[in-house]
């Protein structure tokens, strides 16, 4: 909720802002019209086409990175989902003496993953869980290393080391993906992009008589949207949108960990 209002507030600052310098580009075309009619817009052209052509690819580029890592960070969820109920099953490749704590702590460990995942990051819920979880991967790795030279003549019982292992090595990819995102300057830059666009817009609404107020506010609502859009995206543990419905396959696979 936190980061959801401050990205609201971010927009509506943008969106302020670039209402006042739409009026004000509007003033300043005014002034220069009524001084100099025939030349108040020679050479703008090419001025607005590079700033906005600048702000549309950036825009493109911001907005599909966004939308292409919120895909990514839900593809992995699916992959350690996968990745945990292949070495859960491969379990009962083992003697029945030690399957059952095994699977204990297969159980704790998937608690921990959901504490991990589904509290905001960076709370004491989420450290907890993430600390939980990884000394649960080192109990996990022991007692299947273990289990295996107890039974070294059971080849398929060495089949669940290299599943545990991609296990736990998933874990390291799904955390370095939350940790990508774009430069914070990369968001100031297409901020500075909109508000000089802004500018122009108003500038290039300076042959009207009477300002069109639907066009002004339509202009600076349509890309401070945008702009708080993209944000949501890039951290959908925080904002309205977000990959908790994801986190429903790790729920379902704790609930068939009978």
């Amino acid at each position: 909720m936190a980061f959801t209002l401050i990205t609201l507030a971010i927009a509506a600052a943008l969106f302020l802002g670039m209402l006042l310098l739409q009026e004000l580009g509007r003033r300043l075309g005014c002034r220069h019209l009524a001084g100099d009619p025939e030349g108040a817009r020679k050479g703008l052209g090419a001025v607005e086409g590079a700033v906005f052509g600048l702000m549309g690819l950036l825009l493109a580029f911001t907005f599909s990175g966004a939308a292409s890592r919120l895909e990514g960070r839900r593809q992995l969820i699916a992959q350690e989902v996968n990745a945990i109920g292949t070495a859960y099953l491969r379990i009962d490749l083992l003697g029945p003496s030690v399957q059952a704590p095994l699977r204990e702590a297969f159980r704790q460990y998937l608690d921990a993953r959901l504490a991990y995942s589904q509290n905001p990051r960076g709370s004491a819920a989420s450290r907890t869980g993430l600390e939980h979880s990884i000394q649960l991967q080192q109990s996990i790795w022991s007692q299947a290393v273990m289990a295996c030279r107890d039974e070294a003549k059971s080849h398929p019982a060495m089949l669940l080391v290299p599943a545990i292992n991609d296990m736990i090595d998933i874990t390291t990819t799904r955390g370095m993906a939350l940790e990508q995102h774009p430069p914070v300057i990369v968001f100031g830059m297409l901020a500075a992009l909109m508000l000089v666009g802004a500018l122009l817009a108003g500038y290039g609404m300076a042959e009207r008589k009477v300002a069109s107020w639907a066009h002004i506010l339509g202009f600076a609502a349509l890309f401070s949207s945008t702009f708080f859009v993209i944000l949501d995206l890039e951290y959908p543990r925080l904002g309205l949108i977000r990959v908790d419905g994801a986190d429903q396959v790790l729920v379902e696979l704790r609930a068939s960990m009978k």
